[in-house]
């Protein structure tokens, strides 16, 4: 028997980050009740996987069999291709202060920029992941993957979005992800891509 979401269900976000929630809610069609793993106070698994897949399947896991209710999780990074596929599933870590004080976006542009010139490559290509993971408690998970290609812009253009938004450039596109608006960006994402495939096998 195929698994399916019930509409109106309660589902756990395996996320800290509070802005996550209406946009997960979005995304799914306002179907389901969407509490953070934030607001219910669970602790943070360490992302140990080497794919964002298996990142994903983690935290879904940890907050499904933590809550006794179905978990949904997402693990997303930006890859280039010139750097062999960095900063990846590290693509969050690439931001991460020297300091301890928190995550640097800007810095991490800056270092794909310095990365890039040092590689010597002209090759600007690089692609968004997003994987996707809904875990039932002690049970079944189901996961997918969206991407999105394009290209590396240095200097970055934008505030819209967040994380490397302003120096990526969809394919077929002018406008940086960060200079898009939400809705435009949502509806040629790599999460949008993601988001659609999970629908179309539990809804």
């Amino acid at each position: 028997m195929p698994l399916r979401l019930e509409p109106g269900a309660r589902l756990v976000a395996a996320t800290h980050n509070p802005g996550k929630v209406p946009e997960i809610t979005a995304l799914l069609d306002a179907r389901f009740e969407v509490v953070s793993a934030g607001e219910l106070g669970l602790a943070e698994p360490e992302e140990t996987e080497a794919t964002f897949v298996g990142n994903a399947v983690l935290k879904a896991r940890a907050a499904a069999d933590a809550t006794g209710l179905c978990a949904i999780a997402d693990d997303s990074g930006l890859s280039v291709a010139a750097l062999k596929g960095a900063p990846g599933v590290l693509s969050a870590r690439w931001a991460e202060r020297p300091d301890g004080g928190g995550r640097d976006f800007a810095m991490a542009m800056k270092k794909i920029e310095l990365a890039l010139t040092e590689s010597g490559s002209q090759d600007a290509t690089a692609w968004f992941t997003s994987a996707l993971a809904v875990a039932w408690p002690h049970g079944p998970v189901v996961a997918v993957e969206g991407q999105v290609y394009g290209q590396l812009v240095f200097p970055g253009r934008g505030v819209n979005g967040f994380g490397y938004d302003p120096i990526f450039v969809a394919d077929g596109q002018s406008l940086t992800f960060g200079e898009m608006e939400p809705k435009t960006k949502d509806a040629l994402s790599h999460r949008a891509n993601a988001f659609e495939k999970l629908k179309a096998a539990l809804f």
